[in-house]
């Protein structure tokens, strides 16, 4: 059966997750790319409000396609982007209560303990498959900040089954990419021994 969790999500539902889970999410998902999280550092610095609430929120690394119509914002395709970028901004999503960041290639050790310490999870969306992620997606509720572009824009969707996800981090300080790494040289090491 899958495991769909609704947001804003709890510590009990990110304590459970545990790297290779597979999971969908329901319910308010934000974007937020490189200016996003360079606008909301500026906002928190000048003590100016946020447009959103991200206690338990779910915050995506993605640049949707959009397109506007007569009933508003139609979304076309949704895929993730590298989360490399956003790790200088690990402690402050942390203290914004996120608890969960989507994207793809995962996060470095500083927001592996910043998972750990304010209990949040890193899900890896598959690359390459934007129309199928849309899908997930009932509709956009808002956007914030689009004068920075469509895609660094803070947008607000509405999920009814997003995903699949995969749990990549978690929150005890487990990550699916440092087991990789460590599997690739033991690997290679071994070839070099054998050689």
């Amino acid at each position: 059966m899958d495991k769909v969790f609704e947001t804003p999500l709890t510590a009990d539902d990110i304590n459970g997750l545990r790297i290779g889970d597979v999971v969908y999410l329901k319910g308010i998902i934000y974007t937020s790319r490189d200016m996003a999280h360079l606008t909301i550092k500026d906002k928190l610095e000048k003590g100016q409000a946020l447009p959103v609430d991200f206690r338990g929120a779910a915050v995506f690394h993605a640049g949707p396609v959009v397109t506007k119509n007569d009933a508003g914002w139609e979304l076309r395709a949704i895929g993730p982007t590298s989360s490399i970028r956003m790790e200088p901004y690990a402690d402050m999503v942390g203290k914004l209560g996120v608890k969960a960041i989507i994207g793809k290639g995962g996060m470095r050790e500083s927001s592996l303990r910043a998972f750990q310490k304010y209990g949040q999870v890193y899900l890896q969306a598959a690359p390459g498959c934007a129309a199928l992620l849309a899908d997930g997606i009932e509709e956009i509720q808002e956007v914030h900040w689009f004068d920075l572009g469509m895609p660094e824009a803070l947008w607000v969707l509405k999920a009814r089954k997003f995903g699949p996800l995969v749990v990549a981090m978690d929150s005890q300080g487990n990550s699916m990419y440092e087991d990789i790494r460590i599997q690739a040289v033991k690997t290679i090491d071994s070839l070099y021994r054998s050689a």
